[in-house]
């Protein structure tokens, strides 16, 4: 089995915090990395982006909002690990609560918030299109708008993508795989998506 075909597995816990930073991605993924062994150097770990709305006072987490990581099932022997961690997000404090493990699950339509690329939408989904065949994934794609998610060290810009029509076993093929670079801060991450006008 190729390494884009191996099982991948969703650490999920629950978390508190008043607010959190815009940038929050980038000190997450560090703290993440500095408690998990090994995470920093697979490049198919990475962070579901959270469930946030903009107010005055900042970016606001959604109510029961989770922490998920999306881990390979090696790395996921240690999600205990992270399990009432507080994490400091450039001065602001999350706190962690319990984790749990929850296999991936197949959808027929699938959803990344930022799936990263320097190419226009045209060449874009060409590319997608092109990396869907040689995983042997059939699905209908729909682009939604450019994002941009902005580093210390870099902007990354790229499209939100839904994916719909899969069969169950390229809807989890897809979700193991992933699309694109910079999983460790949300991209290319697939998730279940039920309404696939809403592309924002």
């Amino acid at each position: 089995m190729s390494a884009s075909n191996q099982e991948m597995i969703d650490a999920v816990y629950d978390i508190s915090a008043e607010v959190i930073p815009a940038a929050y991605h980038v000190p997450l993924w560090h703290a993440l990395q500095q408690r998990i062994p090994g995470m920093a150097e697979e490049i198919r770990a990475g962070v579901v982006p959270l469930r946030t709305s903009i107010s005055d006072a900042g970016m606001l987490l959604a109510k029961r909002s989770k922490l998920v990581v999306r881990l390979t099932l090696p790395l996921a022997e240690n999600y205990a690990l992270l399990s009432g961690q507080t994490i400091d997000l450039d001065g602001i404090t999350l706190q962690l609560g319990s984790g749990k493990l929850r296999k991936l699950q197949s959808y027929s339509t699938l959803h990344a918030h930022l799936v990263s690329t320097s190419k226009d939408e045209v060449e874009f989904l060409q590319d997608v299109a092109s990396t869907l065949n040689e995983l042997g994934i059939a699905g209908k794609l729909l682009c939604g708008m450019r994002n941009v998610m902005q580093t210390p060290d870099r902007e990354i810009s790229g499209f939100s993508l839904v994916i719909h029509d899969l069969k169950p076993e390229d809807s989890l093929k897809l979700q193991y795989a992933g699309l694109g670079a910079d999983r460790r801060f949300g991209c290319g991450i697939f998730i279940p998506y039920k309404v696939i006008t809403d592309l924002d």
